[in-house]
């Protein structure tokens, strides 16, 4: 074979499984190959969204721990949000935050933007007026390196659906149509690979995972009547493919994870497993946040505390490790405070408008 002829491709997604088998040293030396090899070695890094009582929010990121590092992290402040402008926190997508805040003039109407967490630089979307409940979300197209906005109707309005590429550039609401018009059950997404995905109601109680193709604008759509709760099942990132999970707890007060794996969207194929965590000082209120690359899944307290700690839980080796989250500079204090916590797990940090 002629060198050169044929070149060897590695997944992005396995590099970190395969650098997690090398020595500390190694890892080191493997971050002076390229900025992308620097980018995942640094893996991948928690967001927190502090919504304070006077509807303000702060926002810091903290790297995941090696398994033997400390367990105390000191979270980097990123940028704050005011309370001034009354803010609806949308969500977050591939570093970018989806915010709407409630415009006061002669005729209030709610403005929706994006920010940018890595450069702080913000891009208001244009006007769309909607009657009543609606249900928007943010996806993006790693392919195309493009973020569209999906906005979906209330279901029997007048209004009908919209999509919107997020541009430096002419930003215009253009229509979608979708074949079925499930009502999204919440406001909660994830985007994966390119797929935007969302619970939505069929009518009764039957409920539907909404896959949304970004770069085709294409809608597919998978019976999800295995969910115990749509209402608070938590959808992630499981090894590229979507996870649904619900959190609960036994007769012993030990928090048990239902989860359930879309195998195969086409033919609706469905793998169920059940952890019970083993026994830690966790408090009642918490929320799953999403999976590493080594295959913890990680759980955070739902409000700030003297001692505001997230979760590592690995299925595969049974153990729990518990992790305290501290602020930095003038916002040390943060996560002291009674605050709800919107936390989130992203792999993508080098976040750009594409125009």
């Amino acid at each position: 074979m002629v060198r050169g002829e044929h070149n060897a491709y590695i997944p992005t997604d396995l590099i970190p499984e395969i650098l997690s088998r090398l020595s500390r040293k190694s890892v080191a030396r493997f971050r002076c190959v390229s900025k992308l090899w620097r980018s995942i070695l640094s893996g991948p890094r928690l967001l927190f969204a502090l919504e304070r009582s006077n509807h303000e929010f702060l926002f810091f990121s903290s790297h995941s721990p090696y398994e033997k590092s400390p367990l105390v992290v000191t979270a980097d402040f990123h940028m704050r949000f005011s309370q001034d402008l009354y803010p609806n926190f949308g969500g977050f997508t591939s570093g970018l935050i989806y915010f709407s805040h409630l415009q006061i003039s002669k005729n209030e109407c709610w403005q929706r933007q994006i920010y940018n967490l890595n450069t702080g630089r913000n891009m208001t979307l244009p006007r769309l007026d909607r009657y009543r409940k609606c249900n928007s979300f943010l996806g993006f197209d790693p392919l195309d390196k493009q973020f569209k906005v999906l906005f979906m109707a209330y279901l029997g309005g007048p209004d009908d659906d919209r999509i919107l590429t997020v541009t430096t550039g002419k930003k215009k609401w253009r229509k979608i149509e979708c074949p079925i018009r499930p009502e999204p059950s919440c406001d909660h997404w994830i985007c994966i690979n390119g797929v935007l995905y969302y619970i939505g109601k069929n009518g009764g109680d039957s409920y539907l995972i909404c896959c949304f193709d970004v770069r085709s604008e294409i809608f597919q759509f998978v019976e999800a009547d295995c969910f115990r709760n749509p209402q608070v099942t938590q959808l992630i990132n499981y090894k590229g493919k979507l996870c649904g999970i619900d959190l609960t707890y036994n007769e012993s007060n030990a928090i048990v994870l239902h989860m359930w794996i879309l195998e195969d969207v086409e033919t609706e194929e469905w793998s169920e497993y059940v952890y019970t965590l083993p026994e830690n000082d966790i408090y009642e209120k918490i929320v799953v946040v999403g999976m590493t690359t080594t295959g913890e899944i990680i759980l955070s307290e739902k409000y700030t505390s003297k001692q505001f700690c997230v979760f590592y839980f690995s299925p595969e080796r049974n153990t729990l490790r518990r992790v305290e989250i501290r602020g930095v500079g003038k916002y040390r204090e943060a996560f002291e405070d009674d605050s709800r916590v919107h936390a989130f797990l992203d792999y993508l940090v080098d976040a750009k408008f594409k125009s």
